[in-house]
């Protein structure tokens, strides 16, 4: 009879971690099948490692993780910096289960120059094993095709492959309409070409200034040696750079750097890149790291910055859209990685503020964008059906939330999505009755739900053929919002509907939320969870309707107000606003950077004043839903 082996004795992390020196470098911690689970670098190994298993309170995600321990690997480095680029290489490499991870299957585009007796501008993307110059990474194919157009346009290379080069009896269009020299039939001599090349280099570097002297010296050179057509040719070429170069100082768009910013939902989140290179704007592109329920975005930045930079040239500049842990540290490896000082900063003014804030919003676009699309939202309602144990996905999701402000101008929201993402047409929105025979108080909450779901499902309730109901009905609050919502369908006479609470976690923290499930458990999924995600997406949605409604509502009822009751503005700067924009109206539709222009108008009381024209103001203590 085979015996049984005996079981591995538990992991003891505290004496392994006492066991380390307090050298930097790099730990994997693996599971008893020895999968990596998660990798991180170490000032001090020993403190770092230590740190797990003490008893200090820790996040769900890291007590998971601790939990599948099995053994610990550690490689000590000769600094800190070597750590962090060895831990971002093994990271792309293992891919462990609780990293933050860059995700990005497409290769980056670059501008090719070849190395070759005529070589030759191209679009690349791929392994870079082509001999030459690879200027780049680019955000996005536009921007490489936008630089190649100006490119030819101005030094007249050859972007034809070499099995076309080697062929040609004539010249191609490309020489006819002027973004070619022709080398291929001898229409440039070789040192004129080798010229352009060396000069096309210059430009895609940046150095606009030295290239605009060189080429005035050969100017004045072919100018005194009565070359007069290569003159003028020189002299055009010059007055296309520097009117280049006029726009991006006017711009501020100068330097090269990247501009970040990180938008996060629940376990989802999108980093944007805005790229400047040359002082030209590249464009934008996003990224959608694999959080791994990591939910602070000064990690998932910081993990991404570390990544992204270790395999791509970083620029001399990179602005943040908020501080990242580690910053000085990361800043450091960068510099160093990249042979020349690389600055990370956060506090930013002027055009890169504008940057900046251009960034945060198109993140925060594109991440609803993704979190909309089709594929994702299948996953998502599939993950919903398993946590409700339902039959077949849902069809049909309706959410309800209450806004107000101290019990003003209350509304209650309905929004509605289906299986390819929210249906806006089928919004609605509640003015909810307070006082007289409604006999809600203001700022009752509960009777105020009682009221729009009683309004809602009506129709149904008195039997109307048409009648729509939800196949899950979703109710941002807690047990008392949901006890109304189950005795309005329980009055109607309504089944078949699944009804769950939505419950904002400690300090509302996204992923932390409580649902309250039709069987009375209440369960807490974690911000990894697709199926949260899905409720947190409609959540917020309806939210944000029952806001946009309030406070239409509340700027309706107090539109009788004047422009003097907005703090900062008196009698003086009324009459002077009102005189800029013709009237009341014109201020309305005004920018707040074209209010700031009036005179006593600074820009945060611009701000000020565009927001409470907009009934934006600052939401007052008790506004939002429950």
């Amino acid at each position: 009879m085979a015996r049984r082996a005996p079981p591995a004795p538990e992991f003891d992390g505290r004496a392994f971690a006492a066991s380390l020196p307090l050298a930097p470098g790099v730990y994997r911690m693996l599971d008893a099948a020895g999968s990596v689970l998660y990798v991180g670098k170490a000032r001090a190994l020993r403190n770092r490692v230590g740190s797990y298993f003490n008893a200090a309170p820790k996040p769900a995600r890291i007590l998971a993780m601790l939990a599948q321990v099995a053994r610990i690997e550690t490689t000590v480095t000769h600094s800190e910096a070597d750590a962090l680029l060895l831990e971002n290489q093994l990271i792309k490499s293992l891919q462990p289960r609780y990293n933050v991870m860059l995700r990005d299957d497409k290769s980056y585009p670059f501008v090719l120059l070849t190395r070759e007796e005529w070589p030759r501008l191209a679009f690349h993307r791929g392994p870079r094993a082509l001999p030459g110059r690879y200027f780049g990474p680019y955000p996005s194919a536009a921007a490489v095709r936008e630089t190649l157009d100006l490119m030819h346009k101005l030094f007249r290379l050859r972007s034809c492959e070499d099995s076309v080069f080697r062929n040609r009896s004539r010249p191609c269009l490309q020489y006819q309409i002027g973004r070619c020299s022709a080398p291929c039939v001898g229409r440039v001599e070789m040192a004129e070409y080798a010229d352009a090349v060396r000069r096309a280099g210059l430009f895609l570097e940046g150095k606009s200034q030295q290239l605009d002297a060189e080429l005035a010296a050969a100017m004045q050179a072919a100018s005194d040696a009565l070359e007069f057509e290569q003159a003028a040719r020189l002299r055009d070429l010059i007055a296309t750079i520097r009117k280049l170069q006029a726009r991006h100082t006017m711009d501020g768009r100068s330097a090269d750097l990247d501009v970040l910013g990180v938008a996060m939902q629940g376990g989802a989140a999108c980093v944007l890149l805005l790229a400047f290179r040359g002082g030209r704007n590249l464009g934008t592109r996003a990224f959608f790291p694999r959080t791994n329920g990591e939910d602070s975005a000064g990690e998932v930045l910081a993990a991404f910055v570390s990544q992204y930079y270790a395999e791509q040239p970083p620029p001399a500049e990179i602005v943040l859209d908020g501080d990242i842990p580690e910053r000085a540290l990361i800043e450091q490896a960068l510099s160093e990685h990249a042979g020349r000082k690389v600055a990370l900063r956060t506090d930013v003014r002027g055009e890169r503020a504008a940057h900046l804030e251009l960034v945060r919003r198109n993140a925060q676009l594109t991440l609803a964008a993704e979190l909309a699309s089709s594929g994702a939202q299948q996953a998502r309602l599939q993950a919903l059906r398993e946590l409700l144990d339902l039959p077949e996905p849902p069809a049909r999701i309706e959410c309800f939330d209450i806004s107000h402000t101290l019990g003003e101008a209350t509304v209650a929201s309905c929004v509605v999505f289906d299986a390819q993402g929210p249906v806006r047409k089928q919004y609605r929105r509640y003015n909810i009755v307070v006082g007289g025979s409604a006999g809600i108080a203001p700022g009752d909450d509960y009777a105020a739900m009682h009221q729009a779901l009683q309004r809602r499902f009506r129709p149904a309730a008195e039997g109307a053929p048409d009648a729509v109901l939800p196949d899950v009905l979703l109710i941002d609050g807690g047990a008392g919002q949901v006890a109304q919502a189950r005795e309005v369908l329980t009055d109607a006479g309504i089944t078949g509907v699944v009804l769950v609470g939505v419950a904002k976690g400690p300090e509302r923290k996204p992923g932390a939320e409580t649902l309250l499930l039709p069987d009375g458990r209440e369960v807490q999924p974690g911000a990894a969870s697709p199926a949260l995600q899905l409720i947190q997406q409609v959540r917020d949605e309806a939210h944000r309707f029952a806001i946009t409604g309030h406070r239409g509502k509340r700027q309706k009822a107090r539109s009788s107000s004047r422009l003097e009751d907005i703090p900062g503005i008196g009698p003086r700067r009324r009459a002077a606003l009102l005189k800029h924009f013709g009237g009341l109206q014109g201020l309305k539709a005004a920018p707040v950077d074209e209010i700031a222009k009036v005179e006593g108008v600074n820009r945060a009381l611009a701000q000020r004043l565009w927001d409470a024209l907009h009934g934006l103001a600052q939401a007052a203590p008790g506004e939002g839903g429950r």
